[in-house]
């Protein structure tokens, strides 16, 4: 679910952009604090922002500035004003789009959707592995087949990311221990059994009964 942050100081308009893209299915926040607006969007980690040129305190250009410093978060300003001068401002501090007041919401939630994808499945595709049509998304850790979809712990994305990485090879249980250990996921030789049975119980649930497979005394692979 993709989070969206509205920086909007008319409070109607703001709660009608939110309940619009909740509808949608994204999670939408408000900000509530015009003089740290920085601290609530670090604290939303937003996929997206919608920030309107006229504020307290300062402005939307001044704040799109304060957030290039810090992050790439897309930006789409939302104005009354709509002259070509304000237009190149909103783009040369940082802003990816810019949509005029008053606006149809089908289309500002055309433009969120639009952006996001191009901003987002981009880095979900660098993000995939993928064998046999096998497809594991690293970025929202589940693992696909065939339109079906399980979702993953942290343990059972890092065993799947190495056994797929080294697809066709055994990886033995030390290895996979020690990959865990070193992304500050200790779990000892009993707990690798338990989250192995729980990874192959996911997989087995999207048609990939047989997906890992043991060599015994060797370790486990995917053929």
């Amino acid at each position: 679910m993709y989070r969206i942050m509205i920086i909007e100081d008319d409070l109607t308009i703001s709660e009608t952009i939110r309940e619009h893209l909740c509808r949608w299915g994204y999670d939408v926040a408000c900000v509530t604090d015009f003089k740290n607006i920085t601290e609530q969007v670090i604290g939303f980690d937003p996929h997206l922002v919608l920030l309107d040129v006229m504020l307290p305190f300062c402005n939307g250009y001044y704040w799109c500035n304060e957030l290039r410093k810090i992050s790439k978060v897309p930006v789409i300003f939302i104005s009354s004003a709509s002259d070509n001068m304000n237009i190149i401002m909103a783009m040369n501090m940082g802003g990816d789009d810019f949509i005029t007041k008053p606006f149809d919401l089908n289309v500002l939630t055309a433009k969120v959707g639009a952006l996001t994808r191009r901003t987002y499945s981009f880095q979900g595709r660098m993000n995939v592995i993928e064998h046999k049509g096998v497809m594991l998304n690293l970025n929202d850790t589940s693992v696909s087949y065939k339109g079906r979809k399980a979702e993953l712990t942290k343990n059972e994305l890092k065993i799947l990311q190495l056994l797929m990485e080294n697809a066709e090879r055994v990886v033995s249980r030390e290895d996979i221990m020690q990959y865990l250990w070193e992304s500050d996921s200790f779990i000892d030789d009993n707990t690798l059994t338990v989250n192995m049975t729980r990874l192959r119980k996911k997989l087995a649930s999207i048609g990939l009964e047989n997906f890992i497979a043991t060599k015994k005394g060797l370790g486990y692979i995917v053929e």
